[in-house]
């Protein structure tokens, strides 16, 4: 008799813990470390395809899903369930949008599957005492300039073509949810100022993304100051690679 997905499912749980695995990742405001798809999804997709099930992860608006299939019998399958969490990042493309957070919760549904046990991240930021923000003194902006406008690039086919460096100043500020402070909230706000400078173009991109969000910037200085210093060794060196090249 063939086993169920059950069946499979757990034998395919007890393969993995047998493979020694190392975790690439760290969360440097909580001091922990965790495992990353790389770290374990090669493995898992042999052992899947040793035990005859197959994974399918799947983005809805409201949730993502891990679907594990059972190949010899494709109407005998277990689902898990994640609610969907974003990173705002105006002026992309909602792909990019998607990008911030997508990896997370596919790394997650895996984690949850498999049973990987993985550190406590509630055990590592309960107890930590976060210095209060400070409320920013409001501040008079004056209207920016408008800037000179140029031609659109254009493809062979004529099509126009928009750089990230022409998009609107407001287009590099960044908005996340979740709990202000928490891992997962620090982690949004890291990940999308890595998208937003991989888009930078210039030096004065890289400008532009800091102060169109420095409130933000500030409010992670004020939970974790190492934390911070890391993100701004970033801003740093993508600086740092666009003044050399001149």
């Amino acid at each position: 008799m063939s086993k169920n997905v059950y069946q499979k499912l757990q034998l395919a749980r007890l393969l993995l813990q047998e493979k020694k695995l190392n975790k690439s990742g760290k969360n440097k405001f909580a001091g922990y470390e965790y495992f990353e798809l790389q770290d374990f999804l090669p493995a898992a997709q042999t052992i899947f395809s040793d035990t005859g099930l197959c994974p399918v992860f799947r983005v809805f608006d409201d949730r993502a899903t891990l679907t594990i299939v059972n190949v010899d019998n494709p109407e005998d399958y277990l689902v898990f369930n994640a609610p969907m969490a974003s990173a705002e990042l105006k002026g992309c493309h909602p792909v990019q949008n998607l990008g911030a957070s997508i990896s997370y919760l596919r790394r997650y549904l895996y984690v949850n599957a498999l049973e990987i046990v993985e550190h406590d991240a509630l055990d590592a930021t309960t107890g930590r005492d976060a210095a209060p923000a400070q409320a920013p003194k409001p501040v008079a902006k004056p209207a920016p300039a408008p800037a000179p406008k140029q031609a659109p690039a254009q493809t062979d086919s004529g099509a126009q073509v928009v750089k990230a460096a022409e998009l609107p100043q407001q287009g590099w500020e960044i908005k996340v949810s979740g709990e202000t402070g928490s891992a997962d909230w620090m982690g949004l706000v890291e990940t999308s100022a890595d998208t937003l400078l991989g888009l930078a173009t210039s030096a004065d991109d890289v400008m532009t993304i800091y102060k169109r969000n420095k409130q933000l910037f500030e409010e992670v200085k004020a939970q974790d100051a190492v934390f911070f210093k890391d993100l701004m060794d970033k801003f740093t060196a993508t600086k740092k690679k666009f003044t050399e090249a001149v």
